[in-house]
């Protein structure tokens, strides 16, 4: 009678063993679940096509700050204030054929008529006469443009001394294609007409694409792998037997 309840304690030993180890295999199964179902949001999300391969917001690919804040309308009445100003300015020299030397020598002598005549009228009128402010150009702000300027410059000539070296072939012909788009475009409308245009585009085309980029990304996407597609069997039957300029000199020992 002992050994038979012996053997069935141990029996139910066995059973609790074998439950316990199945019910950690469902626990470790269901949090692995858990943890693959977290993390398939986020290879998701890495997987997304973003145009021209962009990972950062566009407000930062615009440079961020003010001049960022003004492309995507976050201050409407500055953004249209803006657009406005430069829209008379465009109407201005261009319908209206007015020249910048003209129009400045026309408000300098203005101004200076108004203030003359302000500053006489007020021993008259016994009133203190206008305050004049000293304008003066800081030096600092003037060098750092300068530097800026200088560094864009020397980067711009870097990259047109490799274009010009024969290396990258695909890079020479995207330079070449678009300098001929640039003036086609230049021949049909002048400089002013052109940075308006640039102007009104950096205006609308950011915050549009912020605005829809779930719809516009897919695509984009399609786009750039049909590019893609054409580009290998242009080079595939074109670039590849176009002999290729020098390589890079070896490094001395």
């Amino acid at each position: 009678m002992a050994d038979h309840e012996e053997k069935k304690h141990e029996e139910s030993s066995l059973m609790e063993k074998i439950s316990e180890k199945i019910h950690d295999h469902q626990d470790s199964s269901s949090s692995s679940d858990s943890d693959h179902e977290k993390s398939s949001p986020s290879s998701v999300k890495s997987k997304i096509y973003r145009l021209f391969g962009r990972e950062r917001p566009v407000h930062k690919v615009l440079g961020g700050g003010k001049p960022a804040d003004i492309f995507l309308w976050r201050n409407k009445k500055i953004s249209a204030g803006v657009l406005g100003v430069a829209t008379a300015i465009w109407v201005l020299f261009e319908l209206l054929e007015y020249h910048l030397l003209t129009l400045v020598c026309h408000c300098l002598i203005v101004a200076l008529a108004i203030l003359f005549l302000w500053a006489n009228a007020t021993v008259f009128l016994s009133k203190s006469p206008p305050h004049i402010p000293e304008v003066h150009i800081p030096e600092e702000p003037v060098l750092q443009f300068a530097a800026a300027l200088r560094f864009e410059i020397n980067q711009a000539f870097a990259v047109l001394r490799d274009i010009a070296s024969g290396r990258d072939l695909k890079k020479f012909l995207s330079v070449i294609a678009g300098l001929w788009v640039l003036s086609i475009v230049g021949s049909c409308c002048n400089s002013l007409t052109l940075f308006y245009i640039v102007f009104v585009l950096l205006h609308t085309v950011p915050v549009v694409y912020e605005k829809y980029e779930d719809k516009i990304d897919p695509f984009a996407e399609k786009a750039m792998a049909e590019i893609k597609k054409q580009y290998a069997v242009f080079d595939a039957k074109v670039l590849s037997k176009i002999p290729r300029g020098p390589l890079k000199d070896k490094k001395k020992a």
